[in-house]
């Protein structure tokens, strides 16, 4: 399940159990729409309460990744555990927007926030 809110060029994501590919793209609308209307985008991904995620999310996280390189500004990730922050490491190689890794959410969205 995915929870998705708009704030002026800031797209705030919490994930809660499965992320599943229906919930991926679920965000890469709203991110395509902030796009659109908004121009670069600033990501705060909340994983904390996520449990898991499919094998099609990774791939097409990566394909997503791939194809919008350069829209965004900032990616805030909320999460713990070494799998995540791995990701997040990995996105860095297709993504020239700046990332950080958090465990704490409003630091993370005070970061993000900064940039919007």
């Amino acid at each position: 399940m995915i929870a998705i809110e708009h704030h002026d060029q800031i797209v705030k994501v919490s994930v809660f159990g499965e992320f599943s590919l229906a919930d991926y793209k679920q965000l890469e609308e709203s991110v395509v729409y902030e796009l659109k209307f908004k121009g670069k985008v600033n990501l705060l991904v909340d994983l904390r309460d996520m449990a898991d995620f499919t094998l099609d999310v990774a791939w097409e996280d990566v394909r997503f990744n791939w194809q919008h390189a350069h829209d965004f500004q900032k990616i805030a990730v909320v999460a713990s555990g070494r799998l995540v922050a791995w990701s997040a490491w990995l996105a860095r190689a297709f993504l020239d927007a700046e990332i950080q890794f958090f465990e704490n959410y409003d630091l993370a969205s005070d970061w993000v926030e900064a940039g919007a």
